[in-house]
């Protein structure tokens, strides 16, 4: 399936820099976010739009990851990581501003609504919500292109959230691969389950990184991956759910150049000689030379002629058809040996 989305971007694979909630619920944190974002080199940052009440109940404990920040629930924690709806508009322009295309992802039906009321180019899913079949419904029914990340999912899951959100309407869908832990370990990344949604789905898919470093990030995109997401913090020790499993700036622009450097090594796929190749080509290879001076008149055999560099002589793979030739002028000891130095094939050689 083309992606319209993909086109907007003049790269591969468009990289997001996942801001999330690493702005602890400071508006100016968020700017700083986008701020770090463009110069690291994104194309997309991408932040979590929310009410707490709309996606949490007061008796969801904190996940493994979270509990590392002073919360004794979801709720509370989600609470502390708000931003006011009005400011989601305001970085939207200051994104672009900036040169970035502006995604969130929603986490109920307010916070679509507002996503989709300032304009956003996609809606992003978080991997949460891959089985919660009716808000990918309503997701549908916005009719703009999706972005649906797959943690923690079974093909079979990810197979009935793509129906819902094609049955309502989606004229598009990314998926993502994701690995739902934060850090994720690298024995669990599973990154060929990149190959195997693209095959399953016929869909484009990247890969939302979560691991420590940028080794999976790269190598995601020499599996092909559209689309990389990474989060971004302006500090990995700063209070907060997801810091210790981002990239600080400095981090994110190296796997930046990393990610587009190794988009350069893939290279179109044709296998040939490149540029750089040409040039070491006739001196590496070789070619037939004379194995001692011989003189006009001598007839070619096995025993006095080599193959050696350079490649300048008869192709070395031509050598039966130069056998029994009779030499038109003399050659010295390891000089190439040419179809100008030959005659007609001798019918008899004594």
């Amino acid at each position: 399936m083309p992606s319209n989305f993909l086109k907007r971007f003049t790269t591969r694979p468009v990289i997001i820099a996942e801001a999330g909630v690493n702005h602890n619920g400071s508006v100016e944190l968020a700017r700083r976010l986008v701020d770090a974002a463009a110069e690291a080199g994104a194309d997309i940052v991408k932040f979590q739009t929310f009410k707490a009440f709309e996606c949490t109940g007061q008796y969801a404990a904190t996940a493994p990851y979270q509990q590392k920040v002073a919360a004794t629930d979801q709720y509370q924690l989600l609470k502390s990581l708000e931003l006011d709806f009005a400011d989601f508009g305001d970085l939207k322009d200051y994104a672009e501003s900036r040169g970035l295309m502006f995604l969130s992802t929603p986490d109920g039906q307010l916070s679509l609504d507002l996503l989709c009321g300032i304009g956003s180019a996609a809606i992003k899913i978080g991997s949460g919500e891959l089985t919660n079949l009716p808000f990918l419904a309503a997701i549908g029914c916005k009719k703009i292109p999706v972005i649906l990340s797959t943690g923690m999912g079974t093909l079979g899951e990810v197979q009935k959230a793509i129906t819902s959100l094609r049955d309502t309407g989606a004229p598009e869908i990314i998926l993502l691969h994701c690995t739902t832990e934060y850090p994720a370990p690298a024995n669990e990344t599973n990154l060929a389950a990149i190959a195997t949604m693209r095959q399953a789905f016929d869909l484009p898919v990247g890969f939302s990184d979560h691991t420590e470093g940028c080794e999976a990030a790269v190598a995601a995109t020499a599996l092909g991956a559209v689309i990389i997401e990474k989060h971004l913090t302006l500090d990995r020790s700063m209070p907060g759910p997801d810091h210790a499993a981002s990239m600080q700036p400095e981090e994110f622009a190296a796997m930046v150049r990393a990610i587009r450097r190794t988009v350069t090594m893939l290279g179109d796929g044709l296998k040939k000689p490149t540029r750089s190749e040409e040039q070491n080509l006739p001196l590496v290879r070789r070619g037939l030379v004379a194995a001692r001076d011989l003189r006009a008149g001598d007839i070619i055999d096995g025993r006095n002629v080599a193959i050696k560099r350079p490649a300048a002589g008869i192709h070395p793979e031509l050598l039966p058809q130069a056998m029994n030739r009779r030499l038109l002028k003399d050659i010295a000891a390891d000089e190439p040996l040419t179809w100008q130095h030959l005659g007609e094939v001798v019918d008899f050689v004594s």
